[in-house]
């Protein structure tokens, strides 16, 4: 016995470039006051070191105002990629963020007197 299944084509896949901006967007609009949060933690937890302001009330590895505050340089720096990305730019990290450690350029041989 023979038993063949017929199944309908669907639609063909397009690439088109963008298509997920309105997620990017959506992202990096929250990401923004998520960064917010962070930098008044920070210097929350920088003031009270000081003494000015009252006690902080995180304990642990989150009780240090260096961790809060690179936490929202980083989550602003995303939510600019992002937004960029969202609004019709090019989705690329800025040169600074990115890891070129093992990168070697390559050097033109000196050509003159020698």
């Amino acid at each position: 016995m023979l038993v063949r299944i017929r199944i309908q084509r669907g639609r063909f896949i397009h690439r088109k470039h963008g298509k997920n901006r309105h997620v990017a967007l959506a992202i990096g609009s929250l990401l923004i006051p998520a960064a917010l949060m962070a930098y008044a933690l920070g210097f929350w937890r920088l003031a009270s070191d000081m003494g000015m302001a009252g006690e902080f009330g995180i304990k642990g590895s989150f009780s240090h105002w260096q961790i809060w505050i690179g936490m929202a340089a980083l989550l602003q720096a995303t939510a600019s990629v992002l937004n960029h990305y969202g609004r019709g730019g090019e989705l690329h990290m800025p040169r600074v963020l990115t890891f070129q450690m093992f990168l070697h350029r390559h050097r033109k041989p000196k050509v003159g007197a020698g």
